[in-house]
């Protein structure tokens, strides 16, 4: 649907561009996410245990930088994940001011499990560009979301 919006042609290009690109992304991320329900984890979560899985033990405000989230979001999805006993937090051997983020057992066992399922979608769903294509998205993107 393009926009209503009575601007120039300049504005209306923009605007529907945008427009499909925040459509495209809710959707390709509902599609590739929704099975995360299941475990018991938002879309927050699951970010957190994958970026710790493959980077290994992070400070929150590191997280947050990988993650584009706020200091106070990425304490609460902390929180969480702590209750459920999938990551642990402890004092920073070099500036006892930070604490490090880390997996615990259950946490590596669980994000183990999911990210098989959960590069499947994404693959599955990529599968409608071309290799091409997806790496002239990726370059687009890249553009766009860097401003050069």
């Amino acid at each position: 649907m393009p926009t209503k919006y009575a601007g120039t042609d300049v504005e209306q290009t923009a605007l529907n561009a945008y427009i499909t690109l925040l459509r495209c992304t809710e959707t390709v991320t509902a599609d590739t996410t929704r099975h995360l329900a299941g475990y018991k984890l938002t879309i927050g979560q699951f970010g957190v245990l994958e970026v710790l899985f493959h980077l290994g033990s992070l400070c929150q405000r590191d997280i947050g930088r990988k993650l584009l989230k706020s200091g106070g979001n990425i304490t609460t999805v902390v929180d969480n994940l702590e209750k459920r006993g999938l990551v642990v937090r402890k004092r920073s051997v070099d500036d006892r001011r930070f604490y490090q983020v880390e997996l615990t057992a259950d946490g590596r066992e669980l994000i183990t499990a999911i990210m098989p399922r959960q590069v499947e979608g994404i693959t599955r769903r990529m599968a409608a560009l071309s290799a091409d294509e997806q790496a002239i998205l990726r370059q687009l993107c890249r553009k766009l979301g860097v401003g050069e």
